[in-house]
């Protein structure tokens, strides 16, 4: 349950319900499920005390996943790693699912965290994940000989969209700040953990 309640449905304003609705309408699309439990919106719900910055941070977030110069596989797993790093569970539960409804196979989403000795991801696609890792640490630690090698892979476009794709995974703390929990999208299915500060490898979970 999260630290603090969200703004009901019954006490929200116009423009609020009209987000909540298509925002329900977007988790089933790129879902195909319902959540197990809870709205399944409540990141949202919480931002709703604050309407002016809901609507501020939405428009941010819809403008950097416009963007199409980066094939959405590959984004699907920056956006997963950053939110494992972060520890958000609602993130790792609800993009666990996404990844699985868009062709994601278990085994995939189970090799992740250690996803540099996988055999299931492209060179390319471990030289992001690295980034990505780089990129989410407290200080970032994006060294130039890494940038050099994203350079060489990489377009400045394609640069600029997935550097802002992970800020707007970094939004993710906020969801982590209030903890706010998981939703049971990925209910009875494989779903990433958190990837919590340890000297062991990090516990693949399962909802149960």
């Amino acid at each position: 349950m999260a630290r603090i309640e969200g703004v009901p449905q019954d006490q929200a304003g116009p423009i609020v319900r009209l987000v909540y609705r298509f925002m329900r309408r977007g988790m089933k699309k790129l879902t195909g499920r319902q959540p197990a439990y809870g709205s399944g919106i409540e990141p949202v719900e919480i931002w709703a005390h604050q309407p002016k910055m809901m609507s501020a941070m939405g428009k941010f977030q819809g403008a950097v996943r416009k963007g199409n110069t980066v094939d959405e596989r590959l984004k699907q797993l920056i956006e997963l790693k950053g939110s494992q790093m972060i520890g958000c569970e609602w993130c790792l539960d609800l993009g666990s699912q996404i990844c699985r409804n868009s062709g994601f196979s278990d085994e995939e989403l189970l090799e992740l965290p250690r996803y540099a000795q996988s055999s299931l991801f492209s060179d390319r696609e471990k030289l992001a994940l690295d980034y990505t890792v780089a990129v989410m640490r407290t200080p970032v630690e994006v060294t130039d000989e890494l940038f050099a090698r994203m350079k060489e892979q990489f377009t400045k476009q394609q640069l600029v969209e997935i550097t802002a794709l992970l800020t707007v995974v970094n939004l993710d703390r906020f969801n982590a700040a209030f903890g706010i929990g998981s939703a049971g999208f990925s209910e009875g299915m494989v779903c990433v953990p958190p990837d919590r500060p340890t000297s062991e490898p990090a516990p693949i979970a399962r909802i149960a």
